[in-house]
């Protein structure tokens, strides 16, 4: 299995994308198998959207609607409304896995692999990919 860490500054940005960085991993590593992506986080999550015609800034909104930035969740540490951000990963999974043929991730014509980070208190991310090679026969 071969597997890539890669570290991803979110500073005022909630969606991330990785497509570019997955696409390399890909294509280095060749072949046919499952590309694994994992952010080792609980207040972030990974997700396949369009981006680049205003979905992040949907994305955005959403975010501001399901989990507003005030006190009313009952885990409290850090800043108010911090309590939302660990909500993410139940909405945006902090895992997924996408077929990889011939070193490229077989992705639909508007996806792309989006980090989504609204914690405001850590702007460092860890994104772990990974690729299971299909067996030879």
């Amino acid at each position: 299995m071969r597997s890539l860490i890669l570290t991803i500054d979110t500073k005022g940005r909630r969606a991330v994308d990785l497509t570019a960085e997955v696409r390399r991993f890909a294509d280095e590593a060749g072949g046919d198998g499952l590309l694994h992506v994992f952010v080792p986080h609980a207040t972030a999550g990974v997700a396949l959207m369009e981006t680049g015609s205003g979905s992040e800034r949907d994305l955005d909104e959403l975010l501001e609607r399901v989990f507003p930035r005030d006190d009313r969740y009952a885990h409290r540490h850090g800043s108010i409304g911090h309590g939302g951000d660990h909500l993410v990963p139940v909405f945006a999974s902090p895992s997924l896995t996408i077929p990889m043929i011939d070193g490229a991730p077989a992705l639909g014509v508007w996806q792309s692999v989006v980090l989504v980070d609204p914690n405001r208190e850590n702007d460092q991310r860890t994104v772990r990919l990974s690729l299971l090679e299909a067996g030879t026969r």
